[in-house]
């Protein structure tokens, strides 16, 4: 496999984030934000109302990233099988097959997630942690790289199945695009009008092999203990905040250490600044921390949590290289 230094990283990020950004507009740090997701290895939570550009985002990242892509619409009638597949008799043969369904891709796009019962929520589930699906007893691994990108619409409640806390925690960080500036939507329909018709083809920046030698090269990124230190001081944090019932666990911290990682490398450094960890924060914690039931009624927002507690804590100012670097001596 092929090996890139973390500033040839932030090379090739670049392009694909401006190539995405042709058709996504206005969006940059939000795009900025799934990127290091994919790169960090995880999968993405994209929350939002409907129309806002969640399911061009994931369809643009597979063109410009240059791996397969499926697209799975969640609906209360899925069942597992139609996650995962399903032994099929082949009358020629006189034996069963096993088809594999959707989630057998690169980039995954789960379309209105919560709208689709906890049993096949779970199959998902199993395939976003152990990268492998269990069929009939009978195991089968995903091919890498394999990324979940899920939609939810944050408004609607009737019909659907909210995720659970241990469901959402699989999810390294949780993004939201927001309405456009008004010169930003106008942006939208001209180019629409340029194109002159509605789908919209990116040229491939990458391809599978290279995207693995990307997220590879976090590995080289190095996290001075100051920093790793602050990354456990804003998990700890969340747990005894007044407004939090339950706070991130280390997990959270673990989502926050691979997602500074992977921001220092979208910025072309080898090393992690304080800034990475506040500029994912919100993102990697916010969806893993659960308020007391008071809070929802005076409409506490859990990123405004994260926000407090940003400020709340100290961030480290150390040059010093971390003790596990195998430079050291």
């Amino acid at each position: 496999m092929k090996t890139l230094a973390p500033a040839e990283v932030g090379r090739i990020a670049k392009v694909v984030l401006d190539q995405v950004g042709t058709v996504v507009v206005g969006k940059r740090d939000s795009l900025e934000l799934v990127l290091a997701g994919i790169l960090a290895g995880g999968h993405v939570l994209l929350e939002d109302l409907p129309g806002l550009g969640k399911t061009l985002t994931a369809r643009s990242f597979a063109q410009a990233l240059g791996i397969s892509f499926r697209r799975l619409q969640f609906t209360p009638d899925l069942l597992p099988a139609d996650v995962t597949g399903s032994f099929l008799y082949d009358q020629r043969n006189h034996e069963f097959t096993f088809r594999a369904g959707p989630v057998f891709t690169n980039l995954l796009l789960a379309d209105e997630i919560n709208r689709t019962p906890p049993k096949t929520q779970s199959a998902l589930l199993e395939a976003m942690q152990e990268r492998q699906v269990s069929v009939e007893g009978a195991t089968y691994r995903l091919d890498s790289p394999f990324h979940v990108l899920a939609t939810a619409n944050p408004i609607e409640y009737e019909g659907t199945y909210p995720l659970p806390e241990a469901q959402l925690d699989r999810f390294l960080l949780r993004v939201s695009f927001g309405y456009p500036e008004a010169d930003e939507e106008w942006d939208v329909l001209r180019r629409r009008m340029a194109r002159r018709q509605e789908e919209a083809n990116l040229e491939a920046v990458v391809d599978s092999e290279t995207l693995l030698a990307m997220q590879n090269a976090l590995e080289e990124v190095m996290v001075e203990d100051s920093i790793g230190r602050y990354i456990v001081s804003l998990t700890a944090a969340t747990r005894v905040h007044p407004h939090v019932l339950v706070g991130a666990s280390p997990r959270g911290s673990l989502a926050l250490l691979l997602l500074a990682r992977a921001s220092a490398a979208l910025s072309g450094r080898d090393y992690v600044v304080p800034e990475d960890v506040k500029a994912v924060a919100v993102p990697a914690l916010a969806h893993r921390i659960s308020l007391r039931p008071e809070m929802w009624l005076k409409r506490i927002d859990p990123r405004s949590v994260v926000g407090e507690v940003l400020a709340e804590t100290p961030a480290p100012a150390s040059g010093a290289l971390p003790t596990y670097d195998g430079r050291r001596g």
